[in-house]
Parts: C-alpha cells; sequence; structure tokens
C-alpha cells in the first residue's frame, strides 16, 4: 500500500507543480488533492490495521494525506494558505526527524525523506512567510520531484526491486541535489522571462487569499 500511495503522489507532485506554475487552473489540481489525499489516509488506516506496513511508513502516508486534503480544501474554499504554510512547515520538521528514522534501515527512503522535507520548507517559506519569489522555484521542485522522489521510486517498490544500500542511498541524493539545482536554474528563467498579463489561478501560487 506504501508503494501504490508513493505512486500517486508521483501524479499529484507533478500537477501541484504545473498548477504552480500556471500551467493549468489551480481548480483542477485541487480535485486531484482531494481524491488522492482521503485515498491515502483510507490506505493508510487499512495498513494501520492490519499491521501491514510499520508505524514510520504509515506515518509518512498520513502526512502525505493530511497535505493533499489541505492543499485541496485550501485552493477550493479561499482559506488564505497562511494555516496551509505553517503545517508544511510542522511537516518538513517531521520529514527530517523521519530521514534520521530510516537512515540505518533503508538510505535511500532517508534521502527521499530529506527531498520532501526541502519540498515541505519551500512551501512553508512561501505560505507562511510570504516568501513569493520562491515559487517558481518550488512549481519546477515539484514538477522534477515527482518522478525522481515518488514515481519511479514506487515502481520500483511494486517490482519488488527497491533498491538497498549505501550506493542506492548516494545516487539518489546525487539525483535530488541535481533536481534541485536544475529548479533553481528553470525558476530562474521563469522570473527573467516576460511578466504575464492573465491574472494566476486561484491557490498558494496567486498569492492570494486561497499546494502542494
Amino acid at each position: 500500500m506504501a508503494y501504490l500511495c508513493l505512486l500517486l503522489s508521483g501524479a499529484v507532485l507533478l500537477v501541484n507543480g504545473l498548477a504552480t506554475l500556471n500551467r493549468l487552473p489551480w481548480r483542477d489540481a485541487a480535485v486531484l488533492n482531494l481524491v488522492v489525499g482521503p485515498l491515502q489516509l483510507l490506505l493508510g488506516l487499512l495498513s494501520l490495521a492490519g499491521y501491514a506496513a510499520p508505524l514510520l511508513t504509515v506515518a509518512g502516508m498520513f502526512l502525505f494525506g493530511l497535505t493533499y486534503v489541505y492543499v485541496g480544501l485550501d485552493s477550493l474554499l479561499h482559506l488564505g494558505s497562511k494555516g496551509l504554510g505553517w503545517f508544511c512547515g510542522m511537516v518538513a520538521g517531521l520529514g527530517l526527524l523521519l530521514a534520521a528514522a530510516w537512515l540505518g534501515s533503508d538510505p535511500l527512503l532517508a534521502v527521499l525523506w530529506l527531498a520532501w522535507a526541502v519540498l515541505w520548507g519551500a512551501l512553508f517559506g512561501s505560505l507562511a512567510l510570504g516568501r513569493k519569489r520562491m515559487d517558481p522555484f518550488i512549481g519546477w521542485a515539484l514538477v522534477l520531484a515527482s518522478p525522481v522522489t515518488a514515481t519511479v521510486p514506487a515502481f520500483l517498490g511494486l517490482a519488488g526491486t527497491w533498491p538497498a544500500g549505501p550506493e542506492a542511498a548516494w545516487g539518489a541524493a546525487v539525483a535530488v541535489v541535481g533536481l534541485f539545482c536544475a529548479a533553481h536554474g528553470l525558476a530562474r528563467r521563469e522570473t527573467s522571462a516576460p511578466h504575464r498579463t492573465t491574472p494566476l489561478p486561484p491557490g498558494p501560487a496567486a498569492g492570494r487569499a486561497t499546494l502542494s
């Protein structure tokens, strides 16, 4: 179930990133968040009830699921995003703790949690602290992180070939650093391009009273 949740997360990260970059309406992204979020919470509850996954794994499923539900409601109900931002800050801290907890038994997963903590932390900076200049970086980071930290690892897990050992973790760490550097470069090009005249849709990227 955890790998299935990770596979679904890859789709949500991609769509949320595209919405942040104004490539699609936030209303569309919100619907996907509200479909996947409750489903992940349900899968987490089923895993917890059946002892089918470690508690740390279930905790991660809950954190992702709650984030998606909050993102969907925040966008559709125009909640203002401040609360969502502080929630993302809390989850970023928990992500660092989960990375430390997984380091000994699953170093690859520890690297992935570090990457997700960076994403949540960036959302905290944008939504809670009002640093909207981070939005292009956040958008590109979500788009690039979707296959690297979610879709491909989920497929490997579902296929029974989840990489183990420090070599896989170091390879993932290099890939994650590369994707964040690429996101930074694309964000700089995004901000240097002529500004669009069409208004941004409701959502965190719009800086309006309205995620990842």
